[in-house]
């Protein structure tokens, strides 16, 4: 029992890597998630335009990036790439690999996101688009205006879950052998644990990651919850003012 709380839980360990998990890690893990799921939001809703609509030619390639991007696991595709485009001469930012790796777990975001936002905007009740149809609107104002908006606020819930997996999924790009300065919780806490054999640094990291995905995870359940009771109560109104002539 010594030798467990020894190796998961010293207090030594643990106060020698916090202050540079807190100080460093934890900035960077935030920036890599926030910048992926800002930029994988973008691409998702232009992939979900492209799944909603009637033709084959913007359809087809929109499909096969959510399949790919859907099928291949999330290590795999952080290594094609956050080292596969160096390789192959391909630097759009230069030799930093903090852009690659925003890029990487954008790339996967965004193709769950396309399929977040494409149920909520199916979601959306038929009548709402020949509802704007009818006041002169085009398609694209209606959608726009109309239902898209509704569609999203149907789907925060999973976007805000999407943003917590961001941020774990952050934690693979250590493959990407980030500097000094760049490094997030986890590549912090291997380090430390490669030095001293010892894992408490891993579960000071992941105390770290708690930190962010409980409290979110707490507003997602409640933010669902709201929303559904919110739908449950529009659908009574209705009836209950027919009760009441």
């Amino acid at each position: 029992m010594d030798a467990f709380i020894h190796t998961f839980f010293d207090i030594g360990e643990m106060l020698k890597v916090f202050p540079t998990l807190l100080t460093e890690g934890l900035k960077n893990t935030l920036f890599i998630a926030v910048l992926a799921a800002l930029l994988g939001l973008v691409i998702g809703m232009v992939l979900a335009m492209m799944l909603l609509s009637r033709s084959w030619f913007l359809k087809f390639p929109a499909r096969l990036y959510v399949d790919i991007f859907r099928g291949l696991p999330a290590i795999l595709t952080i290594s094609l790439v956050g080292l596969g485009l160096p390789a192959a001469d391909i630097r759009p930012f230069g030799r930093s690999p903090i852009g690659y790796a925003v890029l990487a777990v954008a790339l996967i975001s965004a193709a769950y996101c396309a399929e977040i936002f494409r149920s909520g905007i199916q979601s959306v009740n038929d009548g709402q688009m020949q509802a704007g149809r009818s006041l002169g609107m085009t398609y694209l104002q209606t959608m726009r205006k109309i239902v898209v908006p509704q569609g999203v606020r149907n789907v925060l819930p999973a976007l805000t879950n999407r943003f917590i997996i961001d941020i774990k999924e952050s934690s693979l790009v250590y493959l990407l052998g980030l500097t000094v300065g760049q490094r997030e919780l986890y590549f912090i806490a291997h380090q430390q644990q490669a030095i001293s054999y010892n894992s408490s640094a891993l579960v000071a990291a992941g105390i770290c990651y708690l930190m962010m995905t409980v409290p979110l995870t707490y507003l997602v359940n409640a933010w669902d919850r709201r929303l559904r009771e919110g739908r449950r109560s529009l659908k009574l109104k209705p009836a209950t003012r027919l009760s009441e002539v």
